[in-house]
């Protein structure tokens, strides 16, 4: 495999955004939930800057992506990146992409003065659970997540 390339998001990538969480959507059973589009992203990403999105690609083909936003911990005085979602297509899995992509948030996150990556994993993705570890990330014990509409 070629060299793995980074690229931000930009505003001309709505309807990429919206394949690759429609694509994570299905993987996690989820297809039904998601109600994004691309105007719904293009406001939220671009417009008001409320998260950003990373691509990694291969031969200048897409192959994986993050969407992440800025995060505060007030017990640590210190800002980190959330990590909404990341995913890399099937095809792909094993050759290090997801390790690059975590990499590449990493360096970013840095270079911005941020100290960490948060994010959250289905119970049941065991898979996922054996990579997150397998690049020295912990669970967080004792938290449940919560969520209220409004």
């Amino acid at each position: 495999m070629n060299a793995i390339t980074f690229r931000q998001a930009t505003r001309a990538d709505c309807g990429l955004i919206l394949r690759f969480i429609k694509d994570l959507a299905a993987y996690e059973h989820m297809a039904d939930q998601v109600v994004a589009t691309e105007k719904i992203l293009e406001d939220w990403l671009f417009v008001q800057e409320k998260a950003a999105a990373l691509f990694a690609a291969v031969d200048g083909l897409e192959v994986g992506f993050a969407l992440y936003f800025p995060v505060f911990s007030t017990f640590l005085a210190q800002a980190g990146f959330y990590i909404e979602d990341l995913f890399v297509q099937p095809e792909y899995r094993g050759c290090g992409i997801g390790k690059a992509l975590f990499t590449e948030l990493a360096r970013i996150a840095g270079e911005n003065g941020y100290t960490r990556l948060e994010w959250q994993c289905l119970d049941w993705n065991q898979k996922s659970i054996d990579f997150y570890r397998s690049l020295g990330a912990q669970p967080k014990s004792g938290w449940t997540t919560y969520r209220l509409p409004i």
